[in-house]
């Protein structure tokens, strides 16, 4: 049988591009609502780190969320370490029993997301600046509930399918 090193190699890449399938979280508790958990004031904890584990900027984020029917608001504000702040308005869209959408000014088109169980994955495309340029990157985001109104978030960001970094966020529910 003669081998053929590139097919090897095809097949290596594509299996390690397929990631975890949600549906892995089907059975884990509690179960996340989105309308649910992003109601009303969230506080939140994180920072970026390049892809060789440098944190580059930490930072605050209180996000005040509200929902009418299929429809939810998240007004993030941030607060980084350096003393810069933020915002980002999400505008949410329940479109199936576990799926949503979401637009905010700084998204590329609609960010897609999918709930099983614990988790939820979502994934979008963000104008990010960076001194004088903005970039284009994209975002795979996974958070899961954990009990006592937290929520631990990490989103891995690339550009071009290159690895830059990831963003790792603890959220925590006021009254929780």
């Amino acid at each position: 049988m003669l081998f053929k090193p590139m097919a090897l190699l095809t097949a290596i890449t594509l299996t390690g591009c397929a990631g975890v399938d949600l549906s892995t979280y089907q059975g884990e508790r509690p179960v996340l609502k989105l309308e649910e958990y992003f109601n009303g004031t969230i506080d939140g904890w994180g920072m970026f780190q390049k892809r060789d584990g440098t944190v580059v900027k930490r930072f605050k984020v209180v996000v005040e969320a509200s929902w009418e029917g299929d429809h939810g608001v998240l007004d993030e504000q941030f607060t980084y370490s350096d003393g810069t702040k933020q915002q980002r308005i999400w505008r949410l869209t329940k479109t199936g029993e576990d799926e949503y959408t979401g637009t905010a000014d700084d998204v590329v088109g609609r960010a897609q997301g999918r709930i099983s169980g614990n988790a939820l994955q979502w994934a979008y495309s963000l104008r990010l600046p960076v001194g004088e340029k903005v970039y284009e990157v994209t975002f795979d985001d996974w958070m899961y509930l954990q009990e006592e109104g937290v929520l631990l978030n990490r989103s891995v960001m690339k550009k071009f399918g290159f690895r830059l970094g990831e963003v790792l966020l603890f959220f925590k529910r006021r009254g929780s």
